[in-house]
């Protein structure tokens, strides 16, 4: 699961940007303006049906994490939280 989910910068934060980039969402921000300190990004490759390669990318790690659990769900209310 993606640290970013419930950090105070998620909406602002560059790091997590690329991370919706990746996954193919519709952005929290079109200009995120906070270039956090040290991401670890974890990218896991996994099989899919019928022979598909499937990519997942979640920030497991950042020195800028400055907790506020639950941030993403109030900023995105109704949405399926990602994982």
């Amino acid at each position: 699961m993606c640290i970013c989910v419930d950090c105070h910068w998620v909406d602002r934060c560059q790091a997590y940007h690329a991370v919706e980039r990746q996954h193919g969402v519709p952005h929290l921000s079109s200009s995120p303006d906070v270039a956090p300190i040290d991401p670890r990004i974890h990218i896991q490759v996994i099989d899919l049906a019928a022979d598909g390669v499937g990519v997942e990318w979640d920030v497991r790690g950042c020195a800028s994490f400055r907790a506020e659990p639950g941030r993403w769900r109030r900023l995105r209310p109704g949405a399926c939280l990602p994982s």
